[in-house]
């Protein structure tokens, strides 16, 4: 049989607190990367919801260009607004509707669904938006990216 001493078992406080420093070492190292991911994440979120509202501002512009959709007085051949693409429009000569976005995407900054408009006759640096027409789409979050560019900058 085999005997152990009484000083033998468990580990020593030394062995406790280094073990519990290294582990304390290894978690402030983790933290910051954990943080940079999830806005990494956010900011990849917000490209592809900028990327698909302008593709569809674009896809209805050249579908009014071709005719296929009524242009209104003063349009330029944009939609009046993000829920034209959603609600759809009828195409000349067709009987069916084209849609053009599923739904309005979420704002992974703000986690809204509202979104800072630019008209046609806007200026390409204004804040507001005319009404007349939906020309592009920005973010409406006052934040900084990770490569330092404000999100409300962000163009195509």
């Amino acid at each position: 049989m085999l005997r152990v001493r009484r000083g033998e078992l468990g580990f020593t406080l030394a062995e406790l607190v280094m073990v519990t420093a290294l582990i304390a070492l290894l978690s402030t190292m983790v933290l910051p990367v954990a943080k940079f991911t999830v806005k990494r994440r956010k900011e990849a979120e917000l490209h592809l919801a900028l990327r698909l509202m302008r593709n569809a501002i674009d896809d209805y512009k050249r579908l009014s260009d071709q005719g296929l959709i009524p242009i209104t007085l003063g349009g330029e051949g944009y939609p009046e607004d993000l829920e034209v693409l959603v609600e759809g429009v009828e195409l000349v000569g067709q009987e069916t509707k084209r849609r053009f976005l599923r739904r309005i995407p979420w704002d992974p900054m703000t986690g809204e669904q509202e979104w800072g408009k630019r008209s046609y006759q806007d200026e390409f640096d204004s804040t507001s938006w005319g009404g007349e027409n939906l020309y592009d789409v920005y973010s409406l979050t006052d934040g900084t990216a990770l490569d330092g560019t404000k999100y409300e900058d962000w163009r195509r």
